[in-house]
């Protein structure tokens, strides 16, 4: 309490500072939150809808129960690349009338739509994520610059009044100490949660790129 007593009484750079920590901390930490629930929900959504995928005998039972799993990035690709099959067994039918069967004209078309649904989930997975590297790479640096003003206020206070007492030095001293906790109160959680999360949307894109080979073998042996 004293400590924070004799900040108070510091200047508006050091209290500019502070509230800046506090505003990182505060974005960093709903930003982990957010991300938490929305990386587990994707998860445990894949998993449900990928048993569905693979114990369905019809496309079609698949496409209706993906609404169901919009959290799952596998569940938008599968989507994606539904739409895209859909789309060209129109065309083949359209341009062959007495054709009855069932093919595609391009495996490649489903590729390239699953890598698009690829990348736009990961995208998506990622957002927000950067705001956790800046927060950790920048905060410390910012404390740091608290941490300086409060020394130099401290030299100045002792060159003004010529005096080494603590009630001198306390105010520039607490000054540097805050906005160094501060900067590392900020920057620890966020490095570490962002170091988190970005596993878990690498182990997620991983699943996406199994789950578009699955998806291209499924095709070619029904659909080619």
């Amino acid at each position: 309490m004293e400590i924070l007593r004799f900040f108070l009484a510091t200047g508006w750079v050091a209290k500019i500072v502070l509230a800046i920590l506090v505003l990182f901390s505060l974005a960093s930490w709903s930003v982990i939150l957010a991300k938490w629930k929305e990386l587990a929900a994707a998860r445990r959504d894949s998993e449900r809808f990928l048993r569905i995928f693979r114990k369905a005998s019809r496309l079609n039972q698949v496409a209706e129960a993906a609404p169901a799993h919009q959290g799952s990035p596998l569940a938008i690709m599968f989507q994606t690349g539904y739409a895209e099959i859909e789309t060209q067994l129109k065309v083949v039918r359209k341009t062959a009338a007495h054709d009855t069967s069932v093919r595609i004209k391009s495996l490649d078309g489903v590729s390239r739509s699953l890598q698009r649904a690829t990348a736009s989930e990961q995208e998506r997975l990622s957002r927000a994520l950067p705001l956790l590297a800046t927060t950790a790479s920048a905060t410390p640096f910012i404390g740091l610059f608290g941490t300086v003003w409060g020394i130099m206020n401290t030299f100045h206070a002792i060159g003004a009044t010529g005096s080494t007492s603590i009630l001198t030095v306390a105010p520039g001293i607490a000054e540097a100490l805050i906005n160094t906790a501060a900067g590392l109160l900020a920057a620890i959680p966020a490095v570490v949660a962002y170091n988190h999360l970005l596993t878990k949307v690498r182990h997620l894109r991983r699943r996406m790129d199994d789950f578009g080979l699955e998806f291209l073998n499924l095709i070619e042996r029904n659909f080619l």
